[in-house]
């Protein structure tokens, strides 16, 4: 028996069409596409405007379990989701984020699905695809350096060097990075003071351009930005820099959405890339909103398990945007529940039906969550090959008892044909229930008690260990008038708690706040828990060392 093909093996022998005929697919005239080759374009932001009149199709957000290294396939199930509509005469199309380099040279890997549900052309797209991530990165650096450059020549806006909240960013791993002293050498470079980078998905910038729906929104939302304070603790404006204008120019074609296709032809929007476990991580609004006025569904991820990107979609995406979610998909796999259940990497191949049923505590913590937002959910079980019919029927069982339903989906293997139960499950959620989406907490609850909210409701702590100075700077955002903000919880992606070796439901722990940062432009308080960094480190052995260009010309390893 022959060795199945890999990702990447597969993704290349994919019988692509020109990015022209998917466009026309959804009704995009092609002199509205603005190609990147021949396999993807960006959407022109005057066939977007012209779709402001047209009605919405139904929203479906996929989401999953916590992570673990036994792999779940939210992004792949989310590809496969949308082939699945589409394959029982649904007009259905994706929206996902666009991969970091960071991860990908690090230990994470690609990020456009797997098998025979991926999004193409998955080399570039998680390389440079159309440079949407490098003019992020410029515009929030040009507004670094037009930050210092006032302070060099005179300071008239009157910054104290010491309230400087604005850091630098790159899309790459690099903790040596994280906390830097600049404008060394001499009164040539400036007056030296101390700094930092976060990664390019962590910036402020990318939180805007995945949240903007204009843009005369994003100009903005770009002045909006807070870079630093004077001595009377009044804010600096990026505005007040004059930088807003020509951020703007940097974005401008990147705030157009991408298109690109799966393996079978169908649409994708592929637009924006924060991450859930420091940001925000979703997609973004502009993709989200043309793509449910062009198809009859919508199929959208959300970074890491529901405990973060579900949490933000729901509460920051789904509330600045006016989205009303039709449905959930909650993934997870038998690998995954097994070591949620206590069981060793290396030791995932053997049967274990009782781990299996422990490690569903977690799956379980995550349907209960999703009740509290009033939206429908079913689970989707990725199969494994190492998968047994016990297994699988112990999480089946599980979820039964739950009130819900587990459907088996095979759609790494089979594609489409391995998924339309899913995909009629989905369908018959929609159009059968009624959902009432709400938000978890209003916006006129207090900032302090908004935290709290989270990590007792969704996180099932005890309480929030906070020192009086994080609490003295809510309030005084609260006086300044941004009480009425939405709070993004930047923490673990592994556990439900604050420490990444906690795995499964646990409950009577504490989660302390390290830091709160007021992101204006963005429209939300960044809440730093516990050991969470914005700016990641490699791994002892990173992807990088693997991959290189073969003797054909060919990329290696990046899969």
């Amino acid at each position: 028996m022959s060795a199945p093909l890999s990702d990447i093996e597969i993704a290349r022998r994919a019988d692509s069409r020109p990015i022209q005929e998917i466009g026309a697919a959804l009704g995009i005239p092609a002199e509205h596409l603005l190609p990147y080759g021949h396999d993807k374009a960006k959407v022109s932001e005057a066939f977007v405007k012209s779709l402001a009149d047209r009605p919405d199709g139904n929203l479906v957000l996929v989401t999953a379990i916590n992570p673990t290294p036994a792999g779940e396939g939210k992004t792949t199930t989310t590809v496969g989701l949308g082939d699945g509509l589409n394959a029982i005469g649904r007009k259905a199309a994706i929206c996902i984020r666009e991969a970091s380099l960071g991860p990908c040279f690090g230990m994470k890997g690609g990020a456009a699905g797997g098998g025979h549900a991926q999004v193409i052309p998955m080399e570039e797209m998680n390389l440079h695809f159309t440079g949407d991530f490098h003019a992020i990165t410029s515009a929030h650096n040009l507004l670094s350096a037009m930050l210092d450059n006032q302070i060099y020549w005179g300071n008239e806006l009157g910054i104290d060097i010491r309230r400087i909240t604005w850091r630098r960013v790159m899309d790459m791993n690099d903790r040596s990075l994280r906390q830097i002293v600049c404008s060394l050498g001499g009164v040539a470079n400036g007056f030296p003071r101390e700094g930092g980078f976060d990664i390019t998905v962590a910036s402020e910038v990318m939180a805007i351009l995945c949240l903007a729906t204009d843009l005369a929104d994003l100009e903005r939302r770009l002045g909006d930005i807070i870079v630093g304070y004077r001595r009377d603790r009044t804010a600096v404006y990026a505005r007040d820099l004059k930088a807003d204008g020509a951020m703007t120019v940097l974005l401008q074609q990147a705030m157009q959405p991408n298109l690109v296709q799966t393996l079978e032809n169908n649409p994708a929007f592929v637009h924006g890339g924060p991450f859930a476990n420091i940001a925000h991580g979703c997609n973004s609004v502009i993709a989200t909103t043309t793509a449910l006025k062009l198809a009859e569904y919508v199929v959208t991820e959300a970074g890491f398990g529901a405990d973060l990107g579900a949490e933000k979609f729901f509460n920051i995406k789904c509330r600045k945007a006016g989205l009303s979610p039709k449905a959930v998909v909650i993934v997870a796999t038998v690998r995954a529940l097994k070591m949620n259940g206590g069981v060793a990497r290396a030791d995932l191949a053997v049967e274990n039906t009782a781990a299996v049923t422990k490690g569903c505590a977690n799956l379980g913590r995550h349907i209960e969550n999703i009740k509290q937002f009033g939206v429908p959910s079913v689970v989707a079980i990725n199969h494994f090959a190492t998968d047994t019919d016990a297994e699988i029927d112990a999480i089946r069982d599980f979820v039964r008892r739950q009130g819900g339903e587990a459907i088996l989906c095979k759609h790494w293997a089979e594609g489409s044909s391995g998924i339309t139960g899913l995909a009629k499950k989905v369908v018959e959620l929609v159009e059968g229930h009624s959902a009432q989406f709400a938000p978890l907490y209003p916006d006129d609850m207090p900032l302090f008690t908004k935290i709290e909210t989270i990590a007792k409701r969704i996180y099932r702590a005890d309480g929030v260990l906070a020192d009086k100075s994080i609490r003295d700077q809510l309030h005084r955002w609260e006086a300044d008038g941004y009480g009425a903000l939405p709070v993004c919880m930047a923490k673990t992606q592994y556990s439900f708690s604050t420490d990444p070796n906690l795995r499964g439901a646990p409950t009577g722990h504490g989660v302390p706040i390290r830091e709160v940062r007021l992101a204006a432009g963005a429209g939300f308080i960044v809440v730093i828990c516990g050991e969470i960094m914005t700016m990641p480190g490699l791994p002892a052995r990173p992807s990088a060392e693997t991959i290189r260009i073969n003797q054909d010309g060919a990329i290696e390893g990046l899969f």
